[in-house]
């Protein structure tokens, strides 16, 4: 824009709003000139070109499919292919879910994704006394290879992508799926999916951690660099902000501790030795999908812009895939009420909206009962549905990123990326990632965002439709409950597993293993072994904790 252009613009700004603007002002005293969204940011009444003046269409937003891939990772975006839609599931025993994933299947799911139960997802064996009244409540109940069969009885790995959420045993997990590929017949060159496998977030957020951070750290490595090499078609990592923003973080604080978190990854696939165009092409990433609309479509915008900068200039991959973001959405389970609970449809299609404008390449939209129960079929159909009216009904998919351009979107996507710039000086600053942990610098940022945004909420500056404002009775919806007897079947299962194994073969894997930990040799194809002896998931995180030890945080208040 030449400089009268931009003088005229400024000037008949000016006379707007001290005209037009202002006898509405006068008529309506409380107009405000600001709005704060979710990450403290004031976003004006209106922006016009003076708010991107600096941009560079071909620098700063090119093509689809093109450096740096601001606009979309493919070329064709969803005109080509539609994104992956999953539903995360998991209840019960392994039969139980393997009826829901077939249901999902039959109803147009194109991707599963498992959701484990708390005694899983911290090592421990259903029958472990720290699992009690946990077995199969949040997810399914996975102990040995034994449950991973059934998991996928009749289901072909080689037809379907899988994604396992699971972090701190991720490797274990991992081992047993490769391992029920082996036992249908398909090679692991075949298998697609993911497996979240991202620790450093537990720590920041989560907490599902076990191992100190470094040993850790040397799990996902190894993870990574064993499917680089016999599980090509894997995404080895899907470095999360999805669990950071539910902690209570803001959307930029979502985006700058992810994004930091990847580089430490790439870092630490670098110091091993291996080659960044070797395995960054298979590094993904998981989002939330927030109520802000407009700030999650520019959330991800700058993701991936951020992303494609730092992985060619800083750490000289050469490879276009490895300067590609690729990522799947979820939809804000924080966001969910359990007053009436209808009203979460509403946020949940927002929100599905807001990820496909924000070009994602896989989705998962939460069910409406989710603040109360694990969800029933019907809840788990309107979600699947309310993806599929998207994609075929809304006319979103008609044009690849549609709000380019937009003088809000694209100051909203320099904003973010700006903030996330000074977030990452910080962490430097700090010595990286896991210093920065071990500083509790995260959670006091998650903490504080986490307080200011219930302060808001409780003084009625933030409104939550059905709980600060507008708030009726409703009926409470079908609730789905978990038969205590799935804690006392589960536990004969593996009591049986256990007693027809042949035990000195599950020894000597785990005695091994316990040695190897001691070396820096690769781990998998040791934990490998102990899967197909059914080993337990509990008996292979306790020959690591004795090599390794726990983690405890210092609490800070």
């Amino acid at each position: 824009m030449d400089e009268n252009k931009e003088k005229n613009i400024q000037k008949e700004l000016e006379r707007w709003e001290n005209t037009t603007v202002k006898k509405v002002i006068d008529k309506y005293p409380l107009f405000k000139k600001y709005f704060r969204n979710l990450s403290d940011y004031d976003s004006k009444a209106l922006y016009t070109p003076l708010d991107i003046m600096d941009l560079n269409y071909l620098k700063d937003l090119g093509f689809p499919g093109e450096y740096p891939f601001t606009r979309h990772v493919q070329p064709t975006a969803y005109r080509g292919k539609l994104w992956t839609m999953r539903q995360f599931a998991g209840m019960a025993s392994a039969d139980e879910t393997n009826r829901r994933f077939k249901y999902l299947i039959e109803n147009g799911l194109t991707g599963l994704s498992v959701a484990f139960h708390l005694p899983t997802i911290y090592g421990y064996e259903s029958c472990d006394s720290m699992s009690t009244g946990e077995v199969g409540k949040i997810g399914v109940a996975i102990d040995t290879v034994e449950d991973m069969e059934k998991l996928f009885a009749g289901i072909d790995l080689s037809k379907i992508s899988t994604s396992m959420t699971i972090n701190a045993p991720a490797s274990i997990l991992l081992s047993m799926y490769l391992v029920v590929g082996e036992k249908q017949g398909v090679p692991s060159e075949k298998l697609t999916g993911t497996v979240q496998n991202d620790i450093l977030k537990e720590y920041i957020a989560q907490k599902s951690y076990i191992f100190p951070p470094e040993p850790s750290m040397r799990l996902i490595i190894d993870t990574i660099e064993y499917c680089t090499k016999h599980v090509p078609k894997w995404n080895t990592i899907s470095i999360s902000g999805y669990h950071i923003r539910e902690a209570g973080s803001t959307a930029v604080q979502e985006l700058a501790f992810t994004l930091a978190d990847g580089f430490a990854y790439v870092e630490a696939g670098i110091e091993r030795g291996l080659d960044v165009d070797a395995f960054a092409p298979r590094l993904s990433f998981f989002f939330n999908a927030h109520n802000d609309f407009f700030e999650e479509i520019a959330k991800y915008r700058a993701a991936r812009r951020i992303w494609a900068k730092r992985m060619k200039n800083k750490y000289g991959a050469k490879n276009p895939d490895s300067w590609k973001l690729r990522f799947h959405t979820q939809t804000a389970g924080v966001s969910l009420t359990a007053q009436e609970p209808e009203n979460n449809i509403v946020r949940v299609t927002l929100q599905a909206l807001a990820a496909v404008l924000g070009g994602t390449q896989s989705l998962h939209t939460n069910s409406f009962d989710e603040a109360l129960c694990l969800p029933t079929e019907k809840a788990v159909r309107i979600a699947l549905r309310t993806q599929q009216i998207i994609a075929h009904e809304s006319g979103a998919t008609n044009t690849i990123d549609p709000l380019a351009g937009s003088y809000y979107v694209e100051a909203l996507t320099d904003e973010m990326e700006r903030q996330a710039e000074e977030y990452f000086k910080k962490i430097e600053e700090l010595g990286g990632v896991i210093p920065a942990i071990r500083q509790n610098f995260f959670q006091r940022e998650i903490a504080r965002a986490a307080y200011r945004y219930q302060k808001e909420v409780e003084a009625k500056e933030r409104i939550i439709v059905g709980v600060n404002k507008y708030v009726t009775e409703s009926e409470r919806p079908e609730i789905l409950y978990i038969d205590e007897k799935v804690e006392e079947e589960q536990c004969e299962r593996l009591e049986n597993t256990k007693k027809n194994r042949d035990s000195e073969k599950t020894t000597k894997a785990l005695s091994i293993l316990k040695q190897k930990a001691r070396t820096e040799e690769n781990l998998i194809p040791f934990i490998l072994d102990c899967v197909r002896a059914y080993a337990s998931i509990g008996e292979i995180i306790g020959a690591l904790k004795e090599v390794w030890g726990t983690y405890r945080e210092d609490a800070i208040f």
